[in-house]
């Protein structure tokens, strides 16, 4: 069984949010099941990254979209990765999708386009004579073209594409459509048309073969109007076919407290004492002052999705109560001021670090005491899993990955609405568990033991595949 697995980005050599890690644990989970390759854009840092990098063919140009060459090279422990290479598309300065201010790149259509369309020409067979794909697994909006492409050119592969995140379209003028090579027939309510304009991400959800996303939760709620972004009818025929799967996400295994070597002092469950002491250095490294109170974490992208205006609404009721925070993440502006001023008042109790460090995020897992995740919508969540296996508890809405993985009053905590008082609630909970120290111990130990191995859900895309060929 071949599977290209196509992703625009992956953490090994870059990464803005969860898909990165999803990309780099999945397809190495898969290969006991598969001959998985993945495909990336040529960026800058993947270039790097990859030193044995050997071109396997290059296509012409196609519409508006230009010529590209396809390499093959592998990482260190034999992963392989074929780059889509376009200097005047990917070797840029900035973030896969945007400039070093944070605006988005002005040619997305085009760059993702011809991203998707070097994948379903090497799915195809048409690039590297020696491999072609049994099916292809794409992943959010980048990529969703590629079960378009696919079908417009009547190729019968078939495919699985992957929602990461609904909120997240890929939008754009529908005068685009030939410069893309998307047919104009396809422009209509049951093809890419969404409001008179061209979504990329529709194309998946129309095209592909089976949709998944990254928890069961979060498969019904995208089906409702709360949640379905204005698709939801379109999701809610597809699940309606069964051709609409809930797999949650998993978290690799270097999330260890024994063995993490980015912790000032390794530990395990029970081992508080060398515990305290990741703590303490958290305060150190911080500037914030020695304290017996509890330390909340909140360690995101700083965006109205995430609730950070309910950590902003809630940090000097905790502050007046005895706790600290440490923030670490990038986001909107109004945020990481609105996060830095709070600081400057407070600045022995607050502190931020506007920008993202793995190692710096792993110490803050370690010595914090709870996490701060008041999502107003999670599809799965990550930080959850990071924390509860570093003994720090999770303080969630219940809402998509987050209700599947934090057991309330057993690992963490739970909240019903995305709102202050609902958030205030738990957080009162949170700040009478550290009170008490026994019922602290048993939580920590029982979030601890959570697995979230990438195994079962290789298991499950894995038998989704074998379905679908």
């Amino acid at each position: 069984m071949r599977i290209l697995f196509a992703t625009p980005e992956v953490s090994d050599f870059i990464q803005v949010g969860g898909l990165a890690a999803v990309s780099a644990a999945l397809p190495r989970a898969l290969r006991e099941f598969a001959d998985v390759r993945v495909i990336i854009p040529g960026y800058p840092s993947v270039l790097r990254g990859l030193q044995d990098l050997k071109p396997v063919g290059r296509c012409q140009p196609f519409a508006a979209l230009p010529a590209f060459e396809i390499d093959l090279g592998h990482t260190a422990d034999g992963l392989s990765f074929y780059v889509v290479r376009c200097r005047e598309l990917y070797e840029r300065d900035g973030t896969p999708y945007s400039d070093r201010s944070g605006s988005d790149w002005g040619d997305n259509n085009i760059r993702f386009a011809t991203f998707s369309y070097a994948a379903a020409q090497l799915a195809r067979g048409l690039v590297d004579k020696h491999w072609s794909a049994d099916l292809v697994h794409a992943n959010d909006w980048q990529c969703a073209l590629i079960p378009g492409y696919l079908e417009w050119h009547y190729a019968h592969i078939p495919t699985v594409f992957t929602i990461h995140n609904l909120a997240y379209q890929g939008v754009f003028d529908r005068s685009t459509l030939g410069q893309l090579g998307i047919p104009e027939a396809s422009f209509n309510i049951d093809g890419v048309e969404f409001y008179n304009r061209l979504s990329f991400i529709k194309a998946g959800l129309v095209y592909a073969s089976h949709l998944t996303t990254v928890s069961q939760t979060y498969a019904r709620e995208i089906t409702t109007a709360e949640f379905g972004c204005g698709l939801e009818g379109l999701l809610r025929q597809r699940a309606d076919r069964n051709q609409l799967s809930g797999i949650l996400n998993g978290i690799d295994e270097s999330w260890d407290p024994r063995t993490c070597a980015s912790l000032l002092q390794p530990f395990g469950a029970g081992d508080w004492t060398e515990r305290a002491l990741n703590a303490d250095d958290v305060r150190d490294q911080f500037g914030l002052a020695v304290s017996r109170g509890p330390l909340f974490a909140l360690v995101a992208r700083l965006v109205h999705q995430k609730g950070v205006d309910l950590v902003i609404e809630s940090a000097q009721a905790i502050v007046d109560a005895g706790g600290q925070i440490v923030v670490t993440g990038k986001g909107e502006p109004r945020f990481e001021e609105a996060l830095l001023n709070a600081q400057t008042r407070a600045p022995r109790s607050i502190a931020v670090k506007i920008g993202f460090d793995d190692a710096e995020a792993r110490k803050i897992f370690a010595g914090s005491d709870f996490t701060l995740m008041p999502s107003r919508f999670e599809p799965c969540g990550l930080s959850q899993m990071y924390a509860q296996r570093f003994g720090s508890l999770p303080i969630g809405h219940r809402t998509g990955g987050l209700a599947e993985t934090i057991v309330d009053g057993e690992t963490g905590f739970l909240f019903d609405r995305p709102s202050a008082p609902g958030f205030l609630g738990s957080l009162c909970r949170a700040f009478s568990t550290f009170g008490m120290k026994d019922r602290l111990d048993h939580m920590r130990r029982a979030a601890m033991a959570q697995a979230f191995s990438w195994t079962d859900s290789a298991k499950s895309y894995a038998a989704l595949y074998r379905s679908s060929l």
